[in-house]
């Protein structure tokens, strides 16, 4: 099950930055040139928040099966000290869910917004951030410390 769960969390990260992208450009379009927030700039919204939660989701359902995780909380002093295994164990699932929680919280702003502008803005500054804080804490494969590859096979 952990090695379908791992490949499943690397795949859906790529639906996670996509929407988010889609959802920035709509966002940044929208608050700069006036238009109109639609039916379709709410469901980006609402699927972008959705598939973030979903990553979450599996995220922490690693988090608790994970070989890696387990040695980390049960050698926890000696683990700290250990690059590969302190971001895994600390720094990428802290900042994971707070990139997501600031998507969330974005994301409920933006409902409570009067204006189509203001709803755009709110979206185009709680995503990007949100994004920011994402990026920051993916194993990139090109990372020297913490490399991951780019796709998982199942």
């Amino acid at each position: 099950m952990y090695p379908i769960l791992l490949s499943l969390h690397s795949l859906v990260r790529w639906f996670v930055l996509l929407s988010l992208i889609v959802a920035l450009y709509r966002a940044f379009r929208g608050w700069f040139k006036n238009k109109q927030f639609t039916k379709i700039d709410n469901t980006v919204r609402s699927n972008t928040t959705s598939i973030a939660h979903f990553q979450l989701v599996l995220g922490l359902l690693l988090y608790f099966i994970s070989p890696l995780i387990d040695y980390f909380l049960h050698n926890f002093k000696e683990a700290v000290h250990d690059r590969q295994l302190r971001f895994f164990g600390m720094e990428h699932s802290l900042m994971m869910m707070t990139g997501i929680v600031i998507i969330t919280v974005g994301s409920e702003r933006i409902k409570r917004k009067n204006t189509d502008r203001e709803k755009f803005k709110t979206m185009a500054i709680w995503f990007t951030i949100g994004l920011l804080v994402i990026l920051s804490s993916i194993p990139w494969e090109f990372s020297p410390l913490v490399n991951r590859p780019l796709f998982r096979p199942f």
